[in-house]
């Protein structure tokens, strides 16, 4: 599922392409879906978490959420004619030099821009708002305290903190050294495991960053050439996998095969 570093990409290339224009079409191919958009000035796009917000002139807005396989494609208005026929294209938003097509998306939905809040107040604090330090990390770390689901799933939970998906997951539990199924309620330094996750996240947005354990499973550590091990993280069908080296990432001393003993 693309995450928080991805929507914020989607985010900036639909603000680039139609910020301040007028939308000479839109279509929205979804279920239920009846708003027409078509007129209104697009005064931009945000990303929260793993949802983009597209709000218009007349204090609507249309949010999307990529799921597992979505995606924002943007091309010349006027080249997209054979595309937007793809069965898959679930929005089409036309302006004049720009048209976004919005391709097996897993969520839509047209809103008064006010109620947005209404979709996201299950939501987490966004972890790459530019104060998340100040002003969502507490909030955070209160929704750890005394969490006894492992570590890779309370950051994978969005309720928790939004953004996180399986690659920056695995990402910062390799740089913190933390075994990814150790009780979250037990780290010593919650603080430091978000904020590393949410630094190396961050950083993508910008560019492309390099992966140290995500999908290299067999592959050698690059700390210390341990083959790279594949676990899984949550219960089907909602699992995910979770890469980790099985030195660097060692379980705490009471943890032997995943089950706790006295020590």
């Amino acid at each position: 599922m693309p995450e928080g570093d991805v929507l914020r990409r989607t985010a900036a290339r639909l603000d680039q392409a139609l910020a301040g224009t007028v939308l000479a079409r839109a279509e929205l191919r979804w279920p239920d879906a009846t708003a027409d958009l078509t007129g209104r000035t697009v005064l931009g796009t945000t990303a929260y978490g793993k949802h983009l917000l597209t709000r218009l002139d007349d204090g609507r807005t249309l949010r999307t959420h990529l799921r597992m396989d979505g995606s924002w494609r943007v091309a010349h208005t006027g080249a997209t004619e054979r595309a937007e026929r793809d069965p898959w294209v679930r929005a089409v938003l036309v302006g004049p030099d720009w048209t976004a097509l919005g391709l097996r998306l897993g969520m839509l939905d047209v809103v008064r821009t006010d109620d947005e809040h209404l979709l996201l107040h299950h939501l987490g604090p966004d972890v790459l708002v530019s104060d998340f330090a100040t002003t969502g990390l507490a909030a955070v770390l209160d929704r750890w305290a005394g969490e006894g689901r492992p570590a890779c799933e309370v950051l994978l939970d969005q309720t928790v903190q939004a953004g996180f998906g399986t690659i920056w997951t695995a990402e910062g539990l390799f740089a913190r050294h933390v075994w990814p199924w150790t009780p979250a309620g037990d780290l010593r330094d919650p603080a430091s495991l978000v904020m590393t996750a949410r630094e190396l996240m961050a950083r993508s947005v910008l560019s492309q960053q390099p992966v140290r354990v995500h999908g290299r499973a067999g592959a050698p550590c690059v700390r210390c050439g341990t083959p790279i091990a594949v676990g899984t993280a949550r219960r089907p069908p909602h699992e995910r996998p979770i890469f980790w080296c099985p030195t660097c990432q060692t379980p705490p001393a009471e943890w032997h095969d995943g089950v706790r003993h006295r020590v």
